[in-house]
């Protein structure tokens, strides 16, 4: 099969080509900013979610994450969960001060986030994004820090008891 996918940052995802495709098991061409993949199913898609990360600005290592087991990549799309059209304050939100409220996320959750525009993506383990995508759309729709803050230090304690 061959799956096809543009891309903003070809020119970053052709420099890591070899890479990206050792790691992968597949091969790809970039012509004009759309990448062609070939290799076997499971392994094109896989590649397809990784540039679909590097597009959203992480990095390739980060990316690669994706071709473990356990790790997903899940996108949110503020605009999806909110009503108003300050969606800059909402970013601001969602990063702090700093970066200090995403670094939180991060922290707290053990996943990698990069916010992109109106576009959350979010790459970790299965359990760990579910949590921070909770805790992200808590944030786009207005809760309060503190209140989200605590709610993913109950969740990590509550995983630590076992539950």
């Amino acid at each position: 099969m061959v799956e096809q996918i543009f891309s903003e940052v070809a020119r970053k995802i052709g420099q890591n080509k070899k890479q990206i495709e050792t790691a992968l098991k597949v091969k790809f061409t970039i012509k004009s900013g759309i990448i062609t993949i070939e290799g076997a199913v499971e392994n094109e898609l896989i590649c397809k979610e990784v540039i679909e990360a590097i597009n959203l600005g992480f990095s390739v290592d980060q990316a690669l994450d994706l071709k473990q087991d356990n790790f997903i990549f899940e996108k949110i799309l503020i605009k999806e969960h909110t009503k108003r059209n300050d969606l800059s304050q909402i970013r601001g939100r969602l990063i702090g001060r700093d970066r200090k409220v995403a670094r939180n996320i991060e922290f707290l959750t053990g996943v990698e986030l990069v916010i992109h525009n109106n576009t959350v993506g979010i790459i970790g383990q299965r359990e760990d994004v579910q949590l921070a995508a909770r805790a992200i759309k808590r944030i786009i729709i207005g809760s309060e820090m503190s209140n989200v803050y605590r709610m993913l230090e109950e969740e990590r304690a509550k995983e630590r008891a076992g539950f």
